[in-house]
């Protein structure tokens, strides 16, 4: 039985570093696309106050966009050096691996932004000689969507968005 061919698809691989930049600044965090093929890191993200510009992280994005995936993301090990945080983004956008292809599978995405160290710590060597983090047995609530998001805006300082009430002023 021949193998089939990896379904590339570079639109929507990119989607997702938009997709976390995006829900990055709804959350008040500035983030900067980086050039293409950097190394380590796709986003840069600083504090939006200039005079409170204290340090920058870096974010790596990997992304899934199959809603049947094995929930696995590859990931260097040595890649991790250059990034503070990885975000893993299931973008559930169909069923790719069933015998037929049927159309559904179509969902929200997930975003999971996780620690490196956290990442470095279940992060192994497949036997195909790829690094993997599986995540499918992890704990990852703390990690998703908008409590991940949190994680970065905590790191930089940056306090959620409210408006003072007159009587506080």
């Amino acid at each position: 039985m021949a193998q089939r061919q990896p379904l590339r698809l570079p639109v929507v691989s990119l989607g997702a570093e938009h997709l976390v930049m995006g829900y990055l600044m709804r959350r008040n965090i500035l983030a900067y696309k980086a050039p293409p093929n950097n190394e380590g890191y796709e986003i840069l993200c600083i504090h939006p106050d200039p005079k409170k510009v204290t340090k920058q992280l870096r974010v790596q994005v990997k992304s899934r966009y199959q809603t049947d995936c094995d929930r696995a993301f590859l990931i260097r090990g040595a890649a991790l050096e250059g990034c503070d945080y990885v975000i893993g983004v299931f973008q559930n956008i169909g069923y790719f691996f069933g015998q037929r292809y049927e159309p559904g599978g179509v969902e929200p995405p997930e975003f999971y932004t996780l620690p490196r160290d956290f990442v470095r710590a279940h992060h192994k060597k497949a036997p195909s000689g790829f690094d993997k983090l599986r995540t499918k047995h992890l704990k990852l609530e703390p990690f998703k969507n908008e409590k991940g998001f949190e994680l970065i805006a905590r790191d930089l300082g940056i306090e959620y968005p409210t408006r003072r009430s007159r009587r506080m002023a």
